[in-house]
C-alpha cells in the first residue's frame, strides 16, 4: 500500500507539472501572438501608399512593440527602440522621443548599466515635464529612483520616492501611488528592517484594495510572501505566494510567475525541503528560457544551487552556481557574486580542494566586506534622506499652525467687531465659514503629527543601528585571519603552506592598524567633535617621519620616494591631525601605485599658505571615482595594485582635517599616469635657520 500510495504521488506530481507547462507554453504563445500583432501593423503600415516614417501612429507602435520585448530579447528591444527615437527626431515628434528614451532606458537597467539608464530617464522626465504628462512623469521618477536603489545609493532612491509619492498624491494617482509605497518597502526590505517593510506593504494593501485589481494585489503578496520566507514565517509566506501564482496563472502573466515559482522554491529551501523546492525552482526554469532577466535568473541558479547542494548533490549545485557566479560578474551585481561564493566555498571544501575553498571563501568575505559597508553608507543615507523630509513636512506644518493662529485672530476681531455694528453679521458668517475649514485643516494636521511620531520612534531605531554599523570596517579583515588560523589549527593546511601565508597576515594586520587609527579619528569628529589645537609645526619633519614609517611597505614593492620639501616649512596648525593627513595621502599613492613606482612629495609657499603636494605614477582614476572621492558618505572598499583593501574612510577623513585647519584640499588625475594630491595649510610667523 505504502509502494502504491507514493507511486500515486509521484503520478499526481507529474501530471500537475505537464498541466502547469501546458498553461505556461499557451500563454507565451499568447504573448508572442501579441508582439507578432504589432509586428504585423508595423509592418501593414510600411507597405501603405503614403506612409512616412514620421507617422506619429507608426512611431507610438514601434515602441509598444520594442516594450513588448523587453525581459524575452534585450537585442530586439534595442534595435526598435533606436529606429522609432531616429524617427521621432526627425519628426520633431517629442511623445515619441520620450517613449523611446524610457524603452532605452529600460535596456541598459536590465543590462546592469545602470548609469546609462538613469542618463536615458532623466532624458525622457524633461521631456515628460515640458508635455505636461503626469502619470508619464510619475513612471519615469519611479525608474531614476529604482536605478539609484541598484546603485547602492538609498537616499537618492528614497528621495525620489518620496518626491513622487507626493506628486501622485495631488493627482490622486492610485496605481502609481502602491508601486512607489511598494518601492520603499523593497528599500527597507533589502536593508533586512523587516518591520519597516512590512509597515508600507500595509499601506500598499489599503491602496490596493481602494484600486480592485487583482494584478497589483498578486505582485504585493509575491513580495510579502519573499519577506515572510527570509523572517522564517512559513505559513504566512506560502499563504501569499500561493494566492499570488493562481492570479498570475490566471492572467498568463510571465515574468512575475517566473518570479513567484522562484520565490516558493525559496521558502521550500528554507525549510530544508529541497525536492519540493527542486519542483518550483524547475517551473521558473522552464519559463526563464523564454525570457531576458538576468537578476531574477540569477536568484533562481542560486537558489536550485542551494537545494542541491542541500541534498548533496555537490557536482550539479556548482554548475548551477558558476552560472549565476558568470551572470552576476557580468553585470555586476555583488549580492549574486555573496550568493554564488559562499555556496561554492561550501562545495569545494566538502571536495577538500581547500585552495580554491579558500579562494572563493576569500571573495565571499570581500563582497561581504564591500556590501556591509555599502549598507553603512545606505543606512545612514536614507536615515539623513527621511530626517531632511520629515523637518520639511515639520516646517509646513509650522506654516499651517502660523496660518491658523492668524485666522483665530481674524474670528476674534470680528466677535468683537460684532458687539459694537450689527453690520459685521455677514463677516462673522464668513469667519465660522474660515473657522470651520480650519478645523479640517487642524484635525488633518494632528493626523499627520501622530504619523509623524510614529516615524520618529521608527527613525531612532535607524540611529541606534549606526553605532553597530562601524564594527562591519573591520570584521571583514579579521574573519579572514580567523579562518586562515581555524584551518591551520584543523590541520587543513600544513605549517609550510600556513608561512606561505605570513606577508599576507602581516599586511592584513598592518591593515587592520591603519583602518583603526582612521576609524577612531573618524569617530572622535563624528561623535565628540574633533577640537584643532593649532601650533607652530614644520612640515618638512611630518613628512620626514611618515616616509620612515611607510618605507617597508614602499620597500616591498619596489617604490622610489621622491621628497623635494625644503626645510623652514613653518605651518600653523594640528600637528596631528596634518599628519594624519599626510599619512593618508602617501598610503593611498603607494597603495595605487604599481612596483617599480615613484612618489613624490613637495611643498611650494603660495601667499600665506604651504601648498602641499604627494604626487605618484600610478593608475589613475575616471571621471566618476574623482567625482565621489571626498564624498563623506562613500565608505566603499577600494583595492590597491597589489589587492590592498581600504575602508575609504581616509580620504574623507584628510579633507575634514585640512578644512579644520583653514586649509583646503583637491587632486589632479590621470588614468594610467597617475594622480596628485594637494592641500594648503596656514604659514606660520615664526622662522628658524639651518642647523650649523
Amino acid at each position: 500500500m505504502n509502494n502504491l500510495f507514493a507511486q500515486g504521488s509521484v503520478y499526481k506530481k507529474l501530471t500537475i507539472t505537464v498541466v502547469l507547462l501546458l498553461g505556461c507554453l499557451y500563454s507565451l504563445q499568447s504573448q508572442q501572438r501579441f508582439r507578432d500583432s504589432l509586428r504585423n501593423s508595423v509592418r501593414i503600415m510600411e507597405r501603405s501608399k503614403n506612409f512616412s516614417p514620421k507617422d506619429t501612429s507608426y512611431i507610438l507602435t514601434l515602441n509598444s512593440w520594442a516594450n513588448e520585448f523587453r525581459y524575452y530579447n534585450l537585442d530586439s528591444l534595442l534595435f526598435i527602440s533606436r529606429q522609432a527615437l531616429d524617427y521621432s527626431k526627425e519628426a520633431g515628434y517629442k511623445m515619441g522621443e520620450c517613449l523611446s528614451y524610457i524603452n532605452l532606458g529600460d535596456f541598459h537597467s536590465d543590462r546592469g548599466e545602470n548609469c546609462q539608464a538613469i542618463e536615458y530617464y532623466l532624458r525622457s522626465l524633461s521631456m515628460a515635464s515640458s508635455l505636461g504628462d503626469i502619470k508619464l512623469k510619475l513612471s519615469v521618477e519611479n525608474s531614476i529612483a529604482g536605478e539609484y536603489g541598484y546603485l547602492g545609493n538609498y537616499g537618492k532612491a528614497l528621495d525620489g520616492y518620496l518626491e513622487a509619492i507626493e506628486l501622485a498624491t495631488k493627482v490622486d494617482d492610485k496605481p502609481m501611488l502602491s508601486i512607489l509605497n511598494e518601492n520603499i518597502a523593497d528599500l527597507y526590505s533589502s536593508q533586512k528592517d523587516y518591520d519597516q517593510a512590512l509597515e508600507f506593504y500595509k499601506r500598499v494593501k489599503k491602496i490596493n484594495d481602494i484600486i480592485g485589481d487583482e494584478l497589483y494585489s498578486a505582485e504585493t503578496m509575491c513580495n510579502v510572501a519573499s519577506i515572510y520566507a527570509d523572517m522564517g514565517n512559513f505559513p504566512y509566506a506560502l499563504f501569499n505566494i500561493n494566492k499570488s501564482i493562481a492570479i498570475f496563472e490566471n492572467h498568463k502573466i510571465m515574468d512575475w510567475l517566473a518570479y513567484s515559482y522562484s520565490v516558493k522554491g525559496k521558502i521550500y529551501v528554507k525549510q530544508k525541503k529541497y525536492d519540493w523546492a527542486l519542483h518550483w525552482y524547475n517551473q521558473s526554469n522552464y519559463l526563464h528560457e523564454k525570457l531576458d532577466d538576468d537578476r531574477s535568473k540569477i536568484e533562481l541558479l542560486n537558489g536550485m544551487a542551494e537545494a542541491y547542494l542541500g541534498l548533496k548533490k555537490d557536482d550539479i549545485s556548482q554548475r548551477y552556481a558558476l552560472e549565476a557566479f558568470e551572470i552576476s560578474k557580468n553585470i555586476k551585481f555583488l549580492e549574486g557574486i555573496q550568493k554564488c561564493s559562499k555556496t561554492l566555498y561550501i562545495i569545494h571544501k566538502n571536495k577538500r580542494n581547500y585552495a580554491r575553498a579558500l579562494e572563493f571563501h576569500e571573495l565571499f568575505q570581500q563582497t561581504s566586506d564591500t556590501l556591509a559597508r555599502a549598507d553603512n553608507g545606505k543606512s545612514l543615507t536614507m536615515l539623513q534622506t527621511k530626517l531632511q523630509h520629515d523637518q520639511q513636512r515639520e516646517d509646513l506644518i509650522l506654516r499651517n499652525e502660523r496660518a491658523l493662529a492668524k485666522q483665530w485672530n481674524y474670528v476674534y476681531a470680528s466677535l468683537v467687531i460684532l458687539l459694537i455694528l450689527v453690520i459685521i453679521i455677514i463677516l462673522i458668517q464668513r469667519g465660522k465659514k474660515i473657522q470651520k475649514g480650519l478645523n479640517t485643516k487642524l484635525k488633518r494636521q494632528k493626523q499627520v503629527l501622530l504619523q509623524r511620531e510614529s516615524e520618529l520612534k521608527l527613525t531612532n531605531r535607524t540611529k541606534d543601528k549606526l553605532f553597530s554599523i562601524i564594527a562591519h570596517d573591520l570584521r571583514g579583515p579579521i574573519g579572514a585571519l580567523q579562518d586562515l588560523l581555524r584551518l591551520f589549527r584543523d590541520g587543513d593546511i600544513k605549517k609550510s603552506e600556513f608561512l606561505e601565508y605570513i606577508p599576507k597576515l602581516r599586511n592584513d594586520v598592518g591593515h587592520i592598524a591603519f583602518t583603526l587609527n582612521n576609524l577612531l579619528s573618524w569617530g572622535e569628529s563624528q561623535l565628540k567633535g574633533a577640537v584643532t589645537h593649532p601650533r607652530t609645526v614644520p612640515i618638512e619633519n611630518l613628512v620626514n617621519d611618515n616616509i620612515n614609517l611607510l618605507s617597508e611597505i614602499a620597500n616591498s614593492k619596489g617604490i622610489r620616494f621622491i621628497n623635494k620639501v625644503p626645510e623652514n616649512t613653518l605651518s600653523y596648525v594640528d600637528g596631528h591631525q596634518i599628519d594624519i593627513v599626510i599619512r593618508n595621502l602617501i598610503s593611498n599613492a603607494l597603495k595605487f601605485t604599481p612596483e617599480n613606482g615613484t612618489i613624490t612629495i613637495d611643498a611650494e609657499e603660495s601667499n600665506n599658505f604651504w601648498q602641499v603636494s604627494v604626487k605618484d605614477t600610478g593608475v589613475g582614476m575616471d571621471l566618476v571615482t574623482q567625482k565621489n572621492l571626498f564624498n563623506k558618505n562613500n565608505y566603499s572598499t577600494t583595492y590597491g595594485t597589489n589587492n590592498e583593501k581600504g575602508t575609504g574612510l581616509g580620504l574623507s577623513l584628510s579633507k575634514e582635517m585640512v578644512e579644520k585647519n583653514k586649509g583646503k584640499i583637491w587632486m589632479e588625475s590621470t588614468m594610467g599616469k597617475g594622480t596628485c594630491f594637494y592641500f594648503t595649510v596656514p604659514k606660520s610667523e615664526k622662522k628658524y635657520g639651518k642647523a650649523g
